[in-house]
């Protein structure tokens, strides 16, 4: 059987299902999550050292630049979170079938997102 196959794969053209698309999105975020720890342990040190170290670090944040990295960051811890809570349910077999791993999908979408956008306005 000789059958036709292409030789180099196009990932533009392949239409990912959205629970594979939360599958990468939850592995981003993780990505990012171990990225900021650093960064987030320095501000907490920062924090807590003495009060002029907090509060320079609070003028530091309330740059609209920073702010948005906090907001990035935010979304990162919370659609990790939810993704993982959904893996859960899938690794219980609470979760059966392929409309179950689709309707959850939707639901750490949604839940994310709109987490995200509570953060966002408590943080402007």
């Amino acid at each position: 059987m000789n059958k036709p196959r292409p030789k180099h794969l196009d990932l533009i053209r392949i239409k990912l299902p959205l629970p594979g698309f939360v599958s990468i999105l939850h592995r981003a975020s993780g990505a990012l999550l171990f990225l900021a720890l650093p960064l987030l342990l320095a501000a907490f040190d920062q924090s807590l050292r003495s009060i002029e170290t907090y509060t320079s670090l609070t003028e530091f944040l309330a740059h609209p630049l920073a702010k948005l990295c906090v907001l990035g960051a935010a979304w990162a811890l919370l659609h990790h979170f939810c993704a993982g809570l959904r893996y859960l349910a899938l690794d219980l077999h609470l979760l059966h079938g392929l409309a179950g791993a689709r309707a959850s999908s939707k639901w750490v979408l949604a839940v994310s997102l709109l987490l995200t956008v509570l953060v966002g306005v408590k943080l402007w």
